[in-house]
C-alpha cells in the first residue's frame, strides 16, 4: 500500500471528514473505525460477486452499531458490459432501488442497518486481466434508533427474487488485497477471532 492510500485512509478516518459525513447523513457522533473490521482494499477477480447482504453490525472490539459504509471504486476504464454494479435493494427485497456502476473514483455513502439489503450479486464479466477494486470504510455510533436495534449478527445473506444463495462463482475465487498482502498466519489468527 502506498503514502496516498495510507494518508486516504488517514483522511477518511479525521475529524474533519467524520463532521461532513455527520452533516451529510444527519447522524450525531459518528465513530471511525481504526481496526478497519472488514474494511480496506477489496478486489473481485472475472465471475466473482458478492450476494445480496445486510453487514454485520456490531464492530467486534468497540462494542459500537456500524451505521454507514462508504465506498471508494477504483477501476478505470470499467465498462458497463462489466457489471459488478452495486444493487441496494428495499427493505423487503422486493424492489432493487438503484444500481451503481463502479467506476473509477466514485464514492458511495450508504447508512447499514439489518435491512439495508446491498451487493454485486452478478457474476463479473470483465476481462482476465481486469479486477473489481474498492476502498471500504465503516462507520459505528454509540447506539441507533430503536426502530433499527437487533441482536448482534454477522453478515446475512438474502435471495433475490429468483436467486439460489447456494450459487457458486464459475471460478469460485473472491480475493481481497489484503488477502495477498497478509501472511498466512496473520489471516488465520484474524478468522480464530471471529470464531470465539
Amino acid at each position: 500500500m502506498g503514502d496516498a492510500t495510507r494518508f486516504l485512509l488517514y483522511q477518511l478516518n479525521s475529524s474533519i471528514f467524520i463532521s461532513f459525513l455527520e452533516k451529510l447523513t444527519g447522524i450525531p457522533g459518528i465513530i471511525p473505525d481504526p481496526h478497519f473490521q472488514g474494511g480496506g482494499l477489496h478486489q473481485i477477480e472475472r465471475e466473482g460477486f458478492l450476494k445480496i447482504h445486510v453487514d454485520f453490525n456490531k464492530h467486534k472490539e468497540m462494542k459500537v452499531d456500524r451505521r454507514l459504509n462508504l465506498l471508494i471504486y477504483l477501476n478505470k476504464n470499467w465498462k458497463e458490459e462489466y457489471g459488478g454494479h452495486l444493487e441496494l435493494w428495499n427493505q423487503d427485497m422486493t424492489v432493487c432501488e438503484k444500481k451503481i456502476i463502479p467506476i473509477f473514483n466514485r464514492c458511495v455513502v450508504f447508512s447499514t442497518s439489518d435491512f439495508s439489503y446491498h451487493g454485486h450479486p452478478d457474476p463479473l464479466k470483465c476481462p482476465e486481466e481486469m479486477t473489481r477494486k474498492s476502498l471500504a470504510l465503516y462507520y459505528y455510533s454509540n447506539g441507533r434508533p430503536s426502530e433499527e436495534i437487533s441482536n448482534n449478527h454477522s453478515t446475512l445473506f438474502k435471495e433475490r427474487p429468483g436467486d439460489n444463495l447456494n450459487q457458486k462463482a464459475a471460478s469460485g475465487k473472491r480475493s481481497s488485497l489484503l488477502h495477498k498482502l497478509l501472511p498466512p498466519i496473520v489471516i488465520d489468527l484474524y478468522r480464530q477471532s471471529f470464531k470465539k
